[in-house]
């Protein structure tokens, strides 16, 4: 059995959070929201994790130093989220496996559906599988759009949705298991060509797709995954939810 990997996407700042902590640091329930997030990945069978830090980059790696399965790679500029797995190239290279790629503020991811995605990937091993659930409302998050035959097609963001798209209930909330050499050769095609000027992770499965390389979408998530903290309202709505599972 290959070793199973994780990239954990903590390098961001936590502005909006009206923090001077790097974002993953602010505290949920008194313990800083990434805890959260290796704790889950470990319990879901993750060998090993790469930490991408920036932003304060000593700080998250002082309060994470005591965790033997975690080890750290600098993304020295922010240029997305596919940029922060650029940085992990050099110990991404020698991984010949599955690698699960989330962001170090997801509080809320289950165990289970870590557990759940390995699983998939290990009895129909795919370039990417896509973790997604369903939420009523589904307001903000990226919309899975299937084909007819319910095949994956691709993510559609709220602001470049059609009307059509926005009643799609089923949605992203990047969570990605990769083949992890497929996925380092579909980061040399991606490009800035956002008004970010960023390279996305998001970007990767449709160059998996042109490739004619299999592209899957899970819905194993619960709906509590999709959300976010962005700002202190989000904060005590995951600690409100936190609450009712403890």
């Amino acid at each position: 059995m290959s070793e199973k990997l994780a990239v954990v996407l903590a390098a961001g700042k936590g502005t909006r959070m009206k923090s001077e902590l790097p974002k993953v640091l602010v505290p949920v329930l008194g313990r800083p929201m990434i805890e959260y997030v290796l704790d889950a990945l470990t319990a879901g069978g993750i060998d090993r994790i790469v930490v991408v830090v920036g932003y304060r980059a000593e700080l998250v790696r002082d309060t994470l130093k005591g965790r033997t399965n975690v080890v750290f790679a600098d993304q020295t500029e922010q240029l997305g989220t596919g940029h922060a797995v650029m940085s992990c190239r050099d110990i991404l290279s020698k991984h010949d496996g599955p690698l699960l790629v989330v962001a170090g503020d997801s509080a809320m991811m289950q165990a289970s559906s870590v557990a759940a995605l390995l699983t998939e990937y290990d009895s129909r091993p795919a370039a990417c599988i896509i973790g997604t659930t369903y939420k009523d409302n589904p307001d903000g998050l990226g919309r899975v759009v299937r084909d007819e035959a319910e095949n994956f097609v691709k993510i559609v963001e709220q602001r470049d949705a059609t009307e059509e798209q926005l009643k799609i209930k089923e949605v992203s909330v990047s969570y990605y298991v990769f083949d992890c050499q497929k996925m380092l050769g579909a980061l040399n095609h991606i490009r800035p060509n956002n008004k970010q000027g960023e390279y996305y992770i998001t970007d990767v499965p449709g160059v998996m797709l042109s490739e004619k390389l299999p592209v899957h979408a899970l819905p194993v998530l619960k709906p509590c995954e999709a959300l976010s903290i962005n700002n202190f309202d989000e904060l005590k709505i995951v600690e409100s939810e936190m609450a009712k599972k403890s």
